[in-house]
């Protein structure tokens, strides 16, 4: 399978070979802040099967950690600022491509909701797997 996207002003471009891992609804308070919406739908991928043209500025988002650790690297076009990838600090194996940012998104069908405890009341998923594994 291939896929390719682009940031809102087109500076980032990008391209996605080989399998999804999930295409995962995620529902923690750092994807609403982050998409400005209730929820962020998210391809998961192996790094090895992502690749982009453009630069990328980075945010290190310690998520609720008191420490500061960072625990997801948050990629966006450092122009426009369109969210693109996320990295897990402790899975640098794969990347987390934002589903909005597809030139064409009629094949994403999510499998997985995570993060449910921060999901909006008013938000009503199709039956998808619940996960207890975190972004």
């Amino acid at each position: 399978m291939a896929m390719s996207g682009r940031c809102l002003c087109g500076q980032v471009t990008y391209s996605i070979t080989g399998d999804l891992l999930r295409t995962a609804v995620c529902h923690c308070d750092h994807c609403q802040r982050q998409g400005g919406g209730a929820f962020s739908v998210n391809l998961v991928t192996a790094g090895e099967n992502f690749s982009h043209t453009g630069t990328m500025k980075m945010y290190g988002d310690p998520g609720d950690d008191p420490s500061g650790t960072v625990h997801v690297e948050r990629h966006f076009c450092g122009n426009c600022g369109s969210p693109i990838i996320s990295i897990p600090t402790g899975r640098r194996e794969i990347v987390i491509v934002k589903s909005g940012t597809l030139n064409d998104k009629s094949s994403v069908s999510p499998d997985v909701e995570v993060w449910c405890e921060s999901k909006q009341s008013w938000v009503v998923m199709p039956e998808l797997e619940v996960s207890k594994e975190r972004e």
